[in-house]
């Protein structure tokens, strides 16, 4: 069941449900007010890569309320962006409820993720968002080697890639994905929140992933200042800290575990 649900406190914001987990939040009157703090830190990612107004050719696997998609229209005009939503009910209940502005540049396809990448072309997008979830689960198909090389084709050699993924540690689900990024973007950096790297929490973890270096001091200086800070790690601590895994393929794959106690914030 996909919900908007009115925010008490922003007069023109919502949240949108999709089976009870908290998918999105936007407001209207502000779409660079990010409600949710992993959205911050995925918004981290553009600031830092590109100067204020630069345009981003965003491709955004995963739609729900498209937060991230209106924050990229906001802060640099005029960027072509393309969001992949297979779900078409969802995408209709957003427009007519949460609409996005005029001249937004975001453009909508009912796709799912593996089927738009695979018509794009090469080096078609700077950032690559693959932020989808089924309920509060990353599905299977969108954590393999095939998957990834594909993502890597449409970024090209100077892309970004940004991935938000799910588990609790000891990360087997994790681990497990990153050998597979690995195998196509091998310049990786992770971040998330304290409480879920020691083990406290299932949360969200994001990796931020390019065949050409990544940087991590930028982003790690913008989550050490956050209201609720996020740990980046650098290319030594994501080995050190998240090695041993055995890469996802389309032969072997799964979804990111079900977080425990139902509901929480993710896609």
């Amino acid at each position: 069941m996909v919900q908007v649900v009115p925010d008490r406190d922003r007069p023109r914001a919502a949240t949108v449900r999709v089976d009870g987990t908290e998918q999105s939040h936007v407001d209207l009157d502000d779409p660079t007010h990010l409600e949710f703090d992993y959205v911050r830190r995925m918004a981290d990612v553009v600031d830092t890569a590109w100067a204020p107004g630069v345009q981003v050719r965003t491709l955004h696997v995963g739609g729900a309320g498209m937060t991230l998609a209106r924050y990229v229209a906001a802060t640099r005009p005029r960027s072509r962006q393309l969001v992949l939503e297979p779900d078409a009910e969802l995408t209709a209940l957003v427009r007519a409820e949460l609409p996005l502005p005029e001249r937004s540049g975001i453009r909508v396809r009912a796709e799912d993720g593996r089927t738009g990448v695979a018509s794009l072309r090469d080096a078609a997008y700077d950032l690559v968002v693959v932020d989808a979830f089924a309920g509060a689960r990353v599905p299977a198909d969108l954590v393999t080697c095939e998957w990834y090389a594909d993502v890597a084709r449409v970024a090209g050699p100077q892309g970004l890639v940004l991935l938000n993924l799910a588990d609790r540690a000891p990360f087997p689900f994790v681990r497990d994905a990153l050998r597979a990024v690995e195998t196509a973007l091998p310049h990786v950096v992770v971040s998330a929140e304290p409480a879920t790297l020691k083990g406290r929490r299932h949360g969200n973890v994001l990796v931020v992933a390019s065949r050409a270096p990544v940087d991590p001091a930028p982003l790690a200086r913008r989550a050490a200042g956050s209201m609720f800070p996020y740990r980046v790690l650098d290319a030594a601590q994501v080995r050190d800290r998240l090695a041993g895994g055995t890469a996802f393929t389309d032969a072997r794959t799964e979804a990111s575990p079900a977080p425990p106690g139902g509901a929480t914030f993710f896609g």
